[in-house]
């Protein structure tokens, strides 16, 4: 089985050469190597073309990530799509183990492995590898709807499938795999599990949507979080767990919002309580008794209170008590004016 590694490339001088050796270096035999340059202006480019003769290159204009994946894909030739940032790299034998276990496995059309996460808050050393599991017993679409799925380079991706559904959706500001995931499980794709991480995730950059503009992230993220459920709905597959999944993201994004936009926040707290009036989130014990006794609002009202405490206590040194009594009438006053 043939393995395409596909890498687009935005000004990513630093880091492209490794990127491409680890794919050079992958023990499976069956490859290819082939990289896009999304109209770098470093000196990316100069970089890859040392690697000439031992992959296909080409460059073109900036068009961004998604558009540069779809393009690696029209020009693979592999049975099995190998997807990696230029900022990323791989571990000598992640493609053969992957495809070693789809020889004694089921015929599957995703192979869900988790990454590796390399930690870079000093600029020039990076912290220890650490792994991001998931449980592979787990409903897939549980999994999308938690968050939960692989970041683009840990799986392996079947050409035919990816493109059945239709490919990467160049109009994503971020999101991206999130929603390929979701078409390719709505063409009812099937994915598989296989429990050893062989990609590495490079977090460093401030620069991508996700990181420098939360608010985008957020809102594209509930975007995404609608359609699927219209998709679970109109096919009569939203499970209760899926429901459930679904509405716990919506809280989490909730929060974000509940410290910008509180006209935001409660409109999401009504979109969840419409879908799942019972909902309760995961959570310990204090906080469920207050959500079954006062309802979501006051539960969330007094959570984001002793958010703040804390974060006041470990920001300024105050005396606990003082805070907790002003924390405590600051919220009592805010859920009197805004619940009552």
């Amino acid at each position: 089985m043939k393995a395409s590694i596909l890498i687009p490339c935005y000004n990513a001088e630093k880091f492209i050469a490794q990127a491409i050796q680890s794919a050079l270096d992958q023990t499976w035999g069956d490859k290819e190597v082939i990289v896009v340059d999304d109209g770098s202006t470093d000196g990316s480019l100069d970089v890859i073309r040392t690697f000439d003769g031992r992959i296909r290159w080409e460059t073109g204009p900036n068009r961004g990530g998604n558009a540069a994946r779809n393009r690696l894909l029209s020009l693979a030739t592999g049975e099995w799509l190998q997807y990696l940032d230029a900022d990323d790299y791989l571990l000598p034998s992640k493609i053969e183990d992957q495809i070693r276990f789809l020889s004694g496995s089921q015929s599957a059309d995703v192979v869900l492995s988790t990454t590796l996460f390399e930690l870079w808050q000093d600029p020039n050393r990076p912290e220890p590898l650490r792994e991001y599991s998931i449980d592979g017993g787990e409903d897939p679409w549980v999994l999308l709807l938690n968050w939960s799925l692989p970041q683009t380079g840990g799986p392996l991706w079947r050409r035919e499938s990816v493109i059945a559904a239709g490919g990467w959706d160049e109009k994503m500001p971020c999101c991206q795999e999130h929603s390929l995931y979701f078409r390719l499980l709505s063409h009812n794709s099937k994915f598989v599990y296989y429990g050893h991480s062989g990609a590495v995730y490079r977090y460093w950059s401030t620069g991508t949507v996700s990181r420098s503009n939360p608010d985008k992230l957020n809102e594209t993220r509930l975007g995404l979080l609608a359609e699927i459920e219209a998709f679970l709905l109109k096919t009569g597959q939203m499970t209760p767990q899926r429901l459930h999944a679904l509405n716990a993201t919506r809280l989490l994004i909730c929060r974000h919002w509940s410290s910008v936009n509180q006209e935001k926040s409660r409109q999401i707290m009504r979109t969840i309580l419409a879908s799942s009036p019972k909902f309760v989130p995961n959570a310990g014990f204090l906080y469920r008794a207050l959500h079954r006794l006062l309802g979501m609002q006051l539960a969330e009202a007094i959570r984001d209170v002793g958010c703040r405490v804390r974060s006041s206590v470990n920001r300024r040194k105050k005396s606990l008590p003082v805070l907790l009594a002003a924390g405590g009438l600051s919220m009592l006053l805010e859920a009197g004016r805004e619940f009552a």
